[in-house]
């Protein structure tokens, strides 16, 4: 039996920081609730959450995991967030497929990648 991931738990410092990182450049939504140091975000396309969890103060930032994110064209999504002031690293090509790596304001990992348009799985 397969079991979908549902959310990704990413253990920041500033919450209202990373939420809004995540809103502006991958349109996820916040999710209302009234539970403190806790904030889930949804994607109008559907697929995986993130859930935002407030930090312990000797907690270090940036897991050791990377959040890919599906766009169908990669330098187009990396001009219009450079536009925004979110900057990506240099653009790779690899198997057919292109892919950009940041870091969001927490030092998580993050990629863009046009695979999932890109690369027909049999």
């Amino acid at each position: 039996m397969s079991v979908p991931i549902s959310a990704l738990v990413l253990y920041v410092k500033d919450i209202p920081r990373v939420q809004a990182f995540y809103l502006r450049h991958f349109g996820f939504v916040p999710v209302p609730s009234s539970i403190s140091g806790w904030q889930l975000l949804t994607n109008a396309e559907g697929g995986c959450s993130i859930a935002l969890h407030q930090a312990a103060k000797s907690q270090k930032s940036g897991a050791a995991i990377k959040i890919v994110f599906s766009v169908p064209d990669v330098k187009t999504f990396i001009a219009k967030a450079k536009k925004q002031g979110f900057e990506f690293g240099a653009i790779h090509e690899a198997h057919n497929y292109c892919f950009a790596n940041a870091k969001d304001p927490a030092g998580n990992s993050i990629s863009i990648s046009d695979r999932a348009y890109r690369v027909k799985h049999a």
